[in-house]
């Protein structure tokens, strides 16, 4: 036959295995394309290189998710900070840790999601680290409740008092409109002074305070006794 002729119909055909692939060989006087012979790579090579290499990411992306599961080993004690005797829990660290940071957030959504907000509220200023993401997530809104003088036009406020002294929050006044579904979010819940009074605001405002949240609560402070919602945290520590 000549080189490029097509074998008849019904022709044996061999498979040789060698080292570099198989060989597709015709009987004697066919041939197989312009070379006489056809050269294949070992389909069983292919699988195995592909299985190893999704094997690879596979234990890539279980280290990042064991790295991101221990939260608490994200997050670190800076002692006598903002003054002495103070025990300052330090939310950096985690939020510069890529996977952890991912966690903490679909963790969160996942505590949050059943309360059903239409808006999530963030309290100044590690609150808006905390809710802007959450809500982007979850695919609503989000609004700041902010220290005085912080934001244009119209506010609302209330003043609250604390251990030694008062403080005050405020919102825009037109941030909620009446019975709309809201969560508070912050950082962390001590004593509860500042969620409990976020809470009290965003009521006045007309809102429906669906639920409050935190990553981080300190439970042998009681603050959750302070809140009249339904509380959420993902950390607690209890020293």
């Amino acid at each position: 036959m000549k080189p490029g002729s097509r074998l008849p119909v019904g022709t044996r055909i061999t498979r040789v295995v060698t080292g570099f692939g198989s060989l597709l060989v015709p009987p004697i006087g066919g041939c197989l394309g312009t070379s006489g012979l056809a050269l294949h790579r070992n389909p069983a090579r292919h699988v195995a290189g592909r299985q190893k290499a999704k094997l690879l990411t596979d234990l890539a992306e279980t280290r990042s998710a064991d790295a991101a599961t221990d939260l608490k080993g994200h997050i670190r004690g800076i002692a006598d900070f903002p003054k002495p005797g103070i025990l300052f829990y330090d939310i950096s660290t985690l939020l510069s840790h890529g996977p952890a940071w991912q966690e903490a957030v679909r963790r969160m959504a996942a505590l949050i999601g059943p309360r059903r907000p239409d808006v999530l509220a963030g309290i100044e200023s590690r609150g808006f680290l905390l809710a802007a993401p959450l809500a982007l997530h979850l695919g609503i809104g989000f609004i700041m409740l902010r220290k005085p003088r912080k934001l244009p036009g119209a506010v609302l406020g209330l003043s609250y008092a604390l251990e030694y002294g008062e403080d005050r929050i405020e919102m825009q006044a037109d941030a909620v409109t009446p019975g709309q579904r809201v969560v508070l979010l912050d950082d962390l819940l001590a004593t509860g002074g500042t969620m409990a009074a976020g809470i009290t605001l965003l009521q006045q405002a007309g809102a429906e305070v669906a639920g409050a949240a935190a990553l981080i609560e300190l439970t042998f402070l009681k603050g959750r006794d302070k809140m009249r919602v339904p509380f959420d945290s993902l950390i607690a520590y209890d020293v």
